[in-house]
């Protein structure tokens, strides 16, 4: 991912990025655990706050690009990020 989005993978970045992703493979679980949870103030709360936190990333990463600091491959990401940002605000609003 580091080579697609124009990044130099040296080692402080892959060990970043191994990390990061095992944060992600956990929060995957922990959706996919509590997929068919019936509608709560806690699942509101935490659908409410995952759709800002990926929505702040797909910001972030318009802004590195713009800043010329990741290439183009960036967008595979931002588009992802947005879609998962809007569906989880999408479950939040039919939740409410």
């Amino acid at each position: 991912m580091l080579k697609e989005w124009g990044i130099e993978a040296t080692a402080g970045s892959l060990v970043v990025s191994r990390r990061i992703g095992a944060i992600y493979l956990g929060l995957a679980l922990m959706f996919f655990l509590g997929r068919a949870a019936a509608p709560s103030d806690l699942r509101s709360a935490v659908c409410l706050v995952t759709g800002g936190a990926i929505a702040l990333l797909a910001c972030l990463g318009v802004i590195e690009f713009l800043a010329r600091r990741v290439g183009a491959g960036v967008f595979r990401s931002i588009v992802g990020e947005a879609a998962l940002a809007a569906a989880f605000v999408w479950v939040w609003w039919g939740g409410r």
